[in-house]
């Protein structure tokens, strides 16, 4: 059965491709869009079914192939679509536990430095009379925080809890918050 999968696999990303082997093949797409399945009712394009994390990846052709599940990402073996990967996941579940009105602590289960970096880098920090206008404070306070072995103070607590609020959660609702489907 998982050959099976993984030969699907294979032949939709050769026929949609320009080139005919795997190996040139899987560095002509990237990843463009992804989407939340709760009821799991997706099949990835290899056949498997039940997939959660559903992704549309792009041909520089202009072929598109969706939904493609993060397993069969991974065996592009390339190491940018894996991090995007990781990190879209990271932000469903961050959206979630927000949305649920979970106690957030700046831990490995919620954050990674790669999605801390991700949200600095697209906008999820705004210039504010609390960052010096300059969001890359914002940035280097969470990385301080996430890399601190001893947990946040009261204050830096006030101050992380404000930065998911004002920021991460308006953030996250505008770029993920209709892509999840339940």
């Amino acid at each position: 059965q998982m050959s099976s999968y993984n030969d699907n696999l294979i032949l939709k990303v050769i026929n949609n491709s320009e080139s005919n082997n795997w190996n040139d093949a899987v560095h002509e797409w990237e990843i463009v869009d992804c989407y939340e399945d709760e009821n799991l009712l997706s099949s990835c394009i290899c056949g498997k079914e039940c997939i959660k994390y559903c992704y549309t990846i792009r041909n520089n052709n202009g072929n598109e192939l969706v939904p493609i599940g993060s397993r069969c990402i991974n065996k592009f073996d390339r190491q940018d679509l894996n991090d995007f990967t990781t990190v879209h996941e990271k932000l469903f579940s961050l959206l979630h536990a927000i949305r649920d009105n979970k106690f957030i602590t700046l831990s490995s289960e919620y954050f990674s430095r790669k999605l801390i970096e991700y949200l600095y880098q697209n906008g999820a920090f705004q210039p504010s009379i609390y960052n010096d206008n300059t969001p890359i404070n914002d940035y280097n306070f969470l990385i301080k925080m996430f890399n601190q072995k001893k947990p946040p103070s009261q204050q830096q607590q006030k101050k992380i809890n404000a930065l998911i609020i004002n920021n991460i959660r308006p953030y996250l609702e505008n770029i993920i918050g209709d892509k999840i489907i339940y």
